[in-house]
């Protein structure tokens, strides 16, 4: 199989990936998990009062949603550094071998 064959099947597999849940769950509401976990406290303990409050309360939803994208790119630029160093680490040591 072509390189170029390979990647239109992996392209295709990865679309899939992201629609096929969108399509099952159509009509869906997707909520957060902190909603659902405020839900579960409030029904076992309805008098239960948080003993931690956040230190900044990001002032628009937008401005949430912008720091969480932030920090997953962050998160996954580091993985990703890491694999890529190894990668070219273990290259460099079998081409030292070789």
């Amino acid at each position: 199989m072509k390189l170029f064959s390979k990647n239109m099947v992996i392209l295709l597999f990865v679309v899939l990936l992201a629609v096929l849940p969108l399509y099952i769950a159509r009509g869906s509401e997707f909520g957060g998990a902190d909603g659902l976990a405020s839900e579960a406290i409030m029904e076992l303990n309805a008098d239960y009062t948080p003993w931690f409050e956040s230190i900044w309360e990001p002032p628009s939803g937008e401005i949430e949603s912008l720091l969480f994208a932030l920090q997953a790119a962050i998160g996954s630029g580091f993985v990703f550094y890491y694999l890529g160093y190894s990668k070219g680490k273990q290259m460099a040591n079998k081409r030292d071998q070789a």
